[in-house]
C-alpha cells in the first residue's frame, strides 16, 4: 500500500502521565491515538503539552474526542445544554491546540423534530457561532464530524458531508461500524468502503485546515500535504438498523480487510482508530490494516 496509514486506539492508553501514554502505543505497535473524553475531560494542558512533544518525537498522530455532550444543532442557540456543550467543544480544541492533535472529533446531533435540512442549517450555524469564540481565544483547529448508528436520526454519512461542505474547517469521520449498522450489515466487500471514502476525499481541504504539530496552516498549504482520512471501525452488533455495542473483532460481520483495499485506491493518508472493546482486537485490526496479518474470515451464516 503506498498510503500511509497510521492505526491506534479509541482510548490513551495511560492516564499516568504523558510518558507511559507514549511507551504503551509504541510498545503496541500504534501510530495514532484518539484522546478520549466521550465522559469528560481527565487531562489538563500541561499534560497535553507534554503529551504533544512526545507523540511528535515518536511519530505518534493524535486527536482528541469531545464530550459526547458536546453537539452543534440545539433547538436554540441558548440555555444551559447549548452554553455547556460550547464549552466543552472550546475545552476539546484548546486541547488540541496545547498537544498539536490533528482534530476534534464530535457528534453531530439529533433532529429533535426537526427536518433533516433545518437540523443541518442549525448544526452550521452553531457551529459558526463556536469559531467565533474559537478564534478569540486562539483555538481555531480542526473539527471532524463523526457518522453516527442510528437509521433514523441525523448523522448518515450525506448529513456529515453536507456539513463539512457548509463549513470548510469541519471534515467527515467516518464511523464503519456505525454505516454498517445503519446499511444493515452491507459493508462486506471493497466496493462500499471505496464510494464512502470518495464522498469524504471529495470534500477535504487539502492544506487549508490541516493542523499537526503546532505547523502553521499556511505553511501546510504550501507543502501540499494531503489532509488524512480520519475513520473509527471496530465489530458491531446492530438491530433494525441501529448500533447496539461495539464487539470483539470476529464476533460480527464487519471485516477491515475490505477497507485497507479500499484505501489503496486512494493517495490520501489515513488515520484509523479502533473502538474495539478489547485490546486484542485492536491488534488484530493494526496487523490486518497495516497487511502484518490474514483478516478473519467470515462464518458462513454470518456471511449471509
Amino acid at each position: 500500500m503506498s498510503t500511509l496509514v497510521r492505526v491506534g486506539p479509541a482510548r490513551c492508553p495511560s492516564r499516568e502521565s504523558p510518558e507511559r501514554a507514549i511507551e504503551l502505543l509504541l510498545e503496541r505497535g500504534y501510530a495514532a491515538c484518539e484522546i478520549d473524553f466521550e465522559s469528560g475531560f481527565w487531562m489538563d494542558y500541561p499534560f497535553a503539552e507534554r503529551l504533544g512533544e512526545l507523540a511528535r518525537d515518536a511519530d505518534v498522530a493524535l486527536s482528541v474526542h469531545a464530550p459526547l455532550f458536546g453537539f452543534m444543532g440545539h433547538l436554540e442557540a441558548s440555555g444551559r445544554k447549548f452554553t455547556s456543550a460550547v464549552g466543552a467543544l472550546d475545552r476539546s480544541a484548546g486541547i488540541v491546540a496545547a498537544s498539536g492533535a490533528e482534530l476534534v472529533v464530535f457528534h453531530p446531533g439529533f433532529l429533535l423534530g426537526r427536518s433533516r435540512e433545518d437540523a443541518i442549517t442549525a448544526v452550521v450555524e452553531q457551529l459558526g457561532t463556536l469559531r467565533e469564540r474559537l478564534e478569540s481565544k486562539e483555538r481555531a483547529v480542526p473539527f471532524g464530524v463523526e457518522v453516527m448508528g442510528r437509521v433514523r436520526d441525523l448523522g448518515s454519512l450525506d448529513d456529515v458531508v453536507d456539513i463539512s461542505r457548509h463549513v470548510g474547517w469541519v471534515r467527515p469521520v467516518l464511523d464503519f461500524a456505525h454505516m454498517h449498522a445503519t446499511s444493515d450489515g452491507a459493508y462486506l466487500e471493497k466496493e462500499p468502503f471505496v464510494a464512502a471514502l470518495g464522498a469524504v476525499d471529495s470534500v477535504l481541504a487539502d492544506g487549508a485546515s490541516f493542523h499537526v504539530h503546532k505547523s502553521d496552516p499556511k505553511s501546510m498549504q504550501d507543502t501540499g500535504i494531503l489532509v488524512p482520512f480520519h475513520i473509527h471501525i471496530s465489530d458491531i452488533a446492530f438491530a433494525n438498523r441501529n448500533e447496539t455495542k461495539h464487539l470483539p473483532y470476529g464476533e460480527g460481520t464487519l471485516r477491515v480487510g475490505p477497507l485497507r483495499d479500499a484505501l489503496a485506491q486512494f493517495d490520501r493518508p489515513a488515520t484509523i482508530i479502533s473502538e474495539s472493546p478489547d485490546e486484542a482486537s485492536s491488534q488484530i485490526i493494526k496487523d490486518v490494516l497495516l497487511g502484518v496479518s490474514e483478516d478473519t474470515p467470515l462464518t458462513p451464516s454470518r456471511a449471509t
